[in-house]
């Protein structure tokens, strides 16, 4: 009798799509006389896996349309897909999920709460998805160790350096295995050397296939990215792709995940347990 075997189960790849389409997209603020626009008119696509880098003077519109993306804010007009569904018919209350499982968020103050131990600090997003305590501290302190920060898990982030605790903002945004991680400024506020180590941190992230849209001041940072895109009074002045569509990492559904159970599986076991 002939057998055949199967071959074995080859991870599922997702190619690279479009993960953001911004159509047409406009941001007013006030009317008449005082009217003034932080986008106007704005078209972008963005693929999966891209990693890209947002420059130009101040008042531009970069950290307008890293909010937009990032659903701390909405446009006044235009339309802008999220994997393909229009935010606009999304709920306030399912945008607040998205946020806390779908966007990473680096910010160039680090945004760090002081009364927390750097370890609850880290945990933060999880509170949002509703994972439990253990969890959420469990996974905090894996992504913590990815930045070799385990031993600084329970110093305040006042007794960490300005590169400590940058590594620790982006252990925080990476923590719910997000798709997009936003990072404004993200070297801002730190030395060169200190800079570098961040830099080299999120290259490593986007090689995994995350997707990285980040804002930044420094022409030397452009090195990292794969397209470049130069902003001026709200509106794209340039737009350069340094790695083709087809050279850009691709994500893996079969990729480890630092969480085990749900909050509905744990609660299970739990009872389980009783019974």
């Amino acid at each position: 009798m002939l057998i055949l075997s199967l071959p074995p189960k080859q991870p599922l790849i997702i190619m690279n799509e479009d993960i953001i389409k911004l159509t047409h997209l406009t941001k007013r603020y006030g009317y008449g006389d005082t009217e003034s626009f932080a986008l106007k008119d704005f078209n972008l696509t963005i693929k999966r896996g891209e990693f890209i880098m947002i420059m130009g003077p101040s008042g531009c519109g970069k950290t307008t349309l890293l909010n937009i993306i990032g659903l701390l804010d909405r446009a006044t007009s235009g339309e802008y897909l999220l994997n393909g569904e229009s935010v606009a018919n999304i709920s306030a209350r399912r945008q607040a999920r998205l946020r806390a499982k779908k966007i990473g968020f680096i910010f160039q103050n680090f945004n760090l709460i002081e009364d927390l131990p750097i370890l609850e600090n880290v945990a933060l997003p999880l509170v949002y998805v509703g994972y439990p305590r253990t969890v959420r501290l469990k996974s905090a302190s894996n992504a913590l160790s990815r930045f070799h920060l385990q031993e600084k898990e329970y110093y305040h982030p006042s007794q960490l350096s300005g590169g400590q605790q940058q590594r620790a903002a982006i252990a925080r945004a990476i923590v719910a295995d997000p798709e997009i991680i936003l990072a404004d400024e993200p070297t801002g506020n730190l030395d060169s050397r200190a800079s570098s180590i961040v830099m080299e941190e999120l290259k490593a992230i986007h090689a995994e296939g995350n997707t990285i849209i980040m804002v930044t001041h420094n022409p030397a940072l452009t090195t990292y990215a794969t397209r470049v895109i130069n902003m001026l009074d709200g509106s794209i002045a340039t737009d350069i792709k340094t790695v083709s569509d087809q050279n850009l990492p691709k994500s893996s559904t079969s990729k480890s995940k630092k969480r085990k159970k749900s909050p509905k599986t744990t609660k299970s076991a739990k009872t389980r347990r009783k019974k």
